[in-house]
């Protein structure tokens, strides 16, 4: 073989090896898509059915409540009756899915097994990001005014913790009483008493403004906060709201979830992609970034399946769908 020959080949192998190597080192790998037909303008929150395997997703601009069958990839129903849905959350301990709705202030249960509306009760205005503490067996709304607190059983209010302004993302303890939530309002984080719903402190974000949402490593005790301007995560000290450590990150973000196993965030962001950021003590270091598309900022990271899935909206001729990306070690 001539030389020149045998020097092309060799670059060529040496290509195709370092590709091989850099997509084995990719924490995120595309494992497929689930279509959300008909389904046009934003789409917020999600939650995941672990019995049924289903995916929920809050179709706000269509306001329908899209159902997902996650094992074969395949969409359900699209469920209407709903106005602007934004948060979601299932409640096992009742058999439902919760939904917020941001148009009329009200939070719906649906039943899982027949997918009928049971109750609808009134929150507050633009009611957003929902949560259940499956031990107290409540589950809390955020909406204008504060955090809200509903029986699931019987839709009965029950407490509310009173806070000035909207929150948005916001975590619950589940080896104590607190609560977190985001104020991108007033760049706050707000710690409360879920027993006493009183407001416990009141942290700066350290310049990290129009924080919206929020992920919790209670075992480390670690608040995580993605914010708009400027585009960075930042992570706090639980005890005392002290910053910890701070990187740069997509830009729009709505959602970021916190990788236990590997200890790493997933950021997703408006901007068009998904932050893989590691974290290492607390030094915190993006690891990489994952192409979506535009407009893509919601999603859900489901642990048990080792999954992340992207909500991408519909834009410019292209269909919305859900992404589904597998974590790698």
């Amino acid at each position: 073989m001539q030389r020149g020959l045998l020097i092309g080949v060799l670059c060529v192998a040496g290509t195709l090896a370092t590709a091989a190597t850099g997509a084995q080192q990719q924490p995120l790998r595309a494992a497929g898509t689930i279509p959300l037909p008909n389904v046009s303008g934003r789409i917020d929150h999600l939650a995941f059915d672990a019995a049924r395997q289903r995916l929920f997703v809050a179709a706000l601009g269509n306001n329908t409540l899209e159902v997902l069958d996650t094992a074969k990839a395949a969409h359900l129903r699209s469920l209407r009756g709903f106005h602007e849905p934004q948060g979601l959350a299932v409640l096992s301990g009742v058999n439902g899915v919760a939904v917020a709705n941001g148009d009329t202030g009200t939070l719906q249960l649906v039943d899982l097994d027949s997918l009928q509306t049971r109750w609808t009760v009134p929150v507050s205005g633009d009611a957003d990001n929902v949560r259940y503490d499956a031990a107290a067996k409540l589950v809390y709304v955020a909406a204008e005014g504060g955090l809200f607190a509903f029986d699931p059983a019987s839709g009965r209010a029950v407490r509310r913790l009173a806070i000035a302004g909207h929150p948005e993302s916001f975590q619950l303890e589940f080896q104590g009483k607190r609560v977190f939530a985001n104020l991108p309002g007033s760049s706050q984080v707000v710690v409360g008493d879920r027993e006493s719903t009183k407001v416990l402190a009141r942290w700066p974000t350290h310049g990290c403004g129009r924080n919206y949402p929020m992920a919790l490593d209670e075992r480390s005790g670690r608040v995580f906060i993605g914010c708009r301007s400027p585009a960075l995560l930042h992570e706090l000290d639980a005890a005392n709201g002290n910053a910890v450590a701070s990187v740069q990150a997509v830009g729009d973000t709505d959602d970021l979830f916190y990788d236990a196993a590997r200890q790493r965030l997933y950021v997703i962001g408006g901007d068009g992609f998904v932050d893989v950021v590691q974290r290492e003590g607390d030094t915190l270091r993006r690891l990489a970034q994952v192409p979506t598309r535009d407009g893509a900022r919601t999603g859900l990271w489901v642990a048990d399946q080792n999954r992340l899935y992207v909500a991408v909206p519909s834009r410019s001729g292209q269909p919305a769908e859900v992404r589904i990306f597998e974590a790698q070690s």
